[in-house]
């Protein structure tokens, strides 16, 4: 009976990560661009509050059923759905959602017909179901972030020169999205794109800063706006503010060397017990079984665990700079 329910659960999980990733439909998505275009070039559709209500609108409608199912079960969805943007990939919550369950059922069915007992198997699914896209999802951010921190000072003396050559502001923001590939591009994309339906530069470059959440972009917003403010050279300004980035960059890279050394003793030290536990469980299985069987050794299992993170945090934060 235990693995007929296993087997239906897996079916499931299967059937989950299907309609995941199976993705919007193409003439749903036709029709609401359709719809878009329409009340874009409607009569009296010019002004701010207007093309505001359109993006409304249109995020209302790409909201699918299990994007709201998973906004009630997400505490805080908002905070969430903000997190899955600044991968830069269409992910969304509903999706994320449901790859957590199917992670999370999968592990649990395989170590449940391995013979673990079945509170250990749904700690570890639960671990393993949340943990793992978490991982992913912090993985992508951070490669994302490193990208666009080390282009942006590029785009920044794109800006220069053709402020130099006479061109507005709002139009070199257009260029860096034009030339520039990757992170830099889609984030001024966005920001040209906002300015076009009605919003301030200083709005669209807030919205930017809050979602990359960096302080090389805070740096370039506060930069703007105390120029707007004061007045002056603002190509001058912009070339310095790229200088100091640059600067900022190799300081980092500097950091990084010389701490490499002690971040690898933290990997050693912090990845020694699971090793042993690794070879001892290889060379004699009886002897460890005990910790996936064994009740008092499981909790005592867990709570060496809960001492070693504690551990590995404090390591992790004597081995980590800010600039």
């Amino acid at each position: 009976m235990l693995l007929v329910l296993m087997i239906v659960g897996l079916l499931g999980a299967g059937a989950l990560a299907y309609f995941a990733f199976q993705g919007p439909s193409p003439q749903k998505a036709l029709k609401r661009r359709v719809e878009v275009l329409r009340e874009r070039h409607s009569p009296g559709g010019a002004t701010q509050a207007n093309a505001q209500a359109q993006i409304r609108k249109l995020m209302e409608k790409r909201k699918n059923r299990a994007d709201s199912f998973a906004a009630t079960l997400v505490p805080r969805p908002a905070l969430m759905q903000a997190r899955l943007k600044r991968t830069g990939k269409n992910i969304e919550l509903g999706r994320y959602a449901i790859i957590n369950a199917v992670i999370f059922g999968v592990v649990a069915a395989l170590l449940m017909l391995q013979g673990f007992p079945f509170l250990l198997a749904i700690m570890v699914g639960l671990l393993v179901g949340i943990g793992l896209p978490h991982m992913a999802v912090s993985r992508m951010i951070k490669k994302r972030i490193n990208t666009f921190t080390a282009n942006f000072p590029d785009a920044i003396e794109l800006m220069v020169r053709g402020l130099r050559s006479g061109l507005p502001i709002t139009e070199t923001l257009a260029i860096v999205a034009n030339e520039i590939k990757g992170p830099v591009a889609d984030e001024f994309k966005i920001v040209a794109d906002k300015m076009k339906v009605g919003k301030t530069m200083e709005s669209a470059l807030q919205d930017t800063a809050d979602r990359l959440e960096t302080p090389e972009f805070q740096f370039f917003v506060i930069t703007l706006a105390i120029q707007r403010e004061t007045g002056g050279n603002l190509a001058e300004t912009l070339s310095n503010l790229a200088d100091v980035l640059r600067k900022r960059s190799q300081m980092k890279l500097k950091i990084r060397a010389m701490s490499s050394e002690s971040k690898a003793s933290a990997w050693i030290v912090g990845s020694l017990p699971f090793i042993v536990f690794a070879l001892i469980m290889v060379i004699n299985p009886p002897y460890m079984l005990g910790f996936f069987q064994d009740e008092r050794l499981i909790i005592a299992g867990i709570g060496g665990l809960v001492w070693m993170s504690i551990g590995v945090g404090i390591m992790a934060k004597m081995v980590s700079f800010e600039i």
